[in-house]
This record gives structure tokens, sequence and C-alpha cells, in this order.
């Protein structure tokens, strides 16, 4: 069957070339945790993270805490959100994990055990065979979201991946190719493991945090759960990016929850929408973005 190429408004075709030609990168992961204070601790002593901020959102009952390796303006960071009084969440089957790189998985995980995490270990460092062999182990954070650690030589993006499952990786390829400008970094199938994945991204793999989209034979659904929220990727302009992803949506499926609109948290113009699989992507406008950390 030849792919069918989706058509602009008004025939501007310059418009579907507009995701390739943006300056987009990833900003930020959003979820919720039980115990704030706890995984602050864990993920500064244990992983090696900063944290970056910290505030309320008194209207909302809601602490904020931004973490990550490197300052906000220019690095990937993770968002957690402590809902007053709500000490657990369930985070499904559909999130996979995030990834960190390491000069040294075996210090890390050390690391980990020596600080007390000894059963947040679920996987001893490990060879995938491959082409490169690559070194990983898994830890788990207090609230159970999962933490590949990946040995990589010094990278400026050391929170390198974001998984998630999906239920058709050739729909979701085209959907986050078409509207959000990314491209195939790596592409991997076991048939003996039964799973498939493709890693997105805006740069080289070493340099750039990258999603890592999994299909696993046979499973079409898999449950949201209400832990992981979305991720945040910045745009140079949210009503150019808001008709493409209107656009690639009625092709490949998804929907916009939130037109073009000043998000107050963020102090941004933003687009919120869903990809095919109920994925939630913010499209958060760079200069607002920007000013808003100053």
């Amino acid at each position: 069957m030849t792919e069918t190429k989706p058509v602009a408004p008004d025939g501007d075709e310059q418009l579907l070339e507009w995701p390739n030609k943006d300056n987009r990168r990833f900003v930020r992961a959003v979820y919720r945790v039980g115990d704030l204070d706890r995984t602050i601790k864990f993920y500064t002593e244990c992983l090696g993270m900063e944290l970056l901020r910290k505030y309320e959102v008194s209207n909302e009952k809601h602490t904020k805490a931004i973490m990550g390796f490197g300052p906000e303006e220019s690095s990937f960071v993770l968002e957690l959100t402590y809902e007053h009084g709500v000490t657990s969440y369930d985070i499904g089957t559909g999130f996979g994990h995030f990834a960190i790189a390491t000069q040294d998985v075996y210090k890390m995980v050390e690391n980990v055990r020596a600080k007390g995490g000894e059963n947040m270990i679920i996987r001893e460092p490990f060879e995938l065979k491959g082409s490169p062999v690559l070194l990983l182990a898994y830890v788990k954070d207090p609230n159970g979201y999962i933490f590949e650690l990946i040995q990589r030589g010094q990278t400026p993006q050391p929170l390198c991946h974001l998984m998630l499952r999906v239920a058709d990786l050739q729909r979701s390829i085209d959907f986050y190719q078409k509207a959000l400008g990314m491209r195939v970094l790596t592409k991997v199938e076991s048939l003996e493991q039964k799973y498939a994945i493709a890693l997105m991204g805006y740069a080289d793999e070493l340099e750039t945090t990258a999603v890592e989209l999994t299909y696993n034979h046979g499973v079409t659904q898999h449950s949201k759960g209400n832990g992981y929220s979305q991720v945040a990727i910045g745009t140079d302009d949210v009503y150019k990016s808001a008709e493409i992803v209107n656009l690639i949506t009625k092709e490949l499926g998804g929907k916009i929850t939130q037109p073009p609109s000043l998000d107050s948290q963020m102090n941004s113009k933003i687009i919120s929408f869903l990809d095919p699989d109920g994925w939630q992507i913010v499209l958060v406008d760079n200069e607002d973005y920007l000013k808003g950390m100053q």
C-alpha cells in the first residue's frame, strides 16, 4: 500500500516541513510521587541529580520539585509533583522507565546499595549483547518508577531516555516524525524476547534525550495509571506547531486536549495533546520558557 501524505490546509506544503525546521528539544517529564522528600533524597544521594528548585502551588495543594543533572535552560529535567495527602500512585503497565547515562554503572549501583537501597536494585549490572555491547542495570525509586542505568562516555544529557510502550510501533514512529519532527535514532527488534524498539529524538543518540517507543509483540493495550503525566518539548512557534498537530492527529490518531493558550504554572504559551496511544505531550514556547527561568 502506498503511503498517503497528509495535505496541509490551503495546500501550504511548507507547513508540513515546520516540525523539521523548528528549534525543538526535550524540556521536562512530569510525574507524581507519594513521598517527595524521600524521592529527592534518593535522586540526589543515589543517582547524582541536583535539586534545581522546589516550590508550592498553593491553590492546587501541590508541591513541585525540579530535578536534573544540569540547568533547566539547557537540560532535560524531571518535574516531581506531590499532591498533599496522596502517598501512592498507580504507575500502570504502559510507562517503562527513565534512563541515566553514567560512566560507571557498577559504581552507581554500589552507591545505591551503600545508601541503604539494596531493595531498590532490581537488576545488577549485565551486558546486553549487540553492536555495541551495552552495560546496563536497573533500579527503582521510592515510588516504584524504574531507572535504567546505561554505561556511556561523558554526555551533555545524562537523563537520556524516556521509555513508553505503544500498540503500533510504525504508527507511533510516523506520528513522532510528522507531528514532532523527530527522527529514528535506533531501531531494534528481538524476535526471541518478542519486542521492538524505536529510539526517537532530535540529535545523535549520545548527545540528546530520546523517547524510547517499545512495542511488545501482540500487546495492543497498556494501562496508563495515574503516576506518569506528560513530557514537555520546546518549540519556537506554538501556534504553527498546533496546526501541524491538528493535521497529523486526524491522519494517525490522538487529539488536542488544550489548544494554544497561556499556562499559568509554566508562564508560557503551550499546546497539549495526546499521541495515538494516549500519551500526553506538551509543546512549550521556547522564548517564554527561557524568560520564566530568569
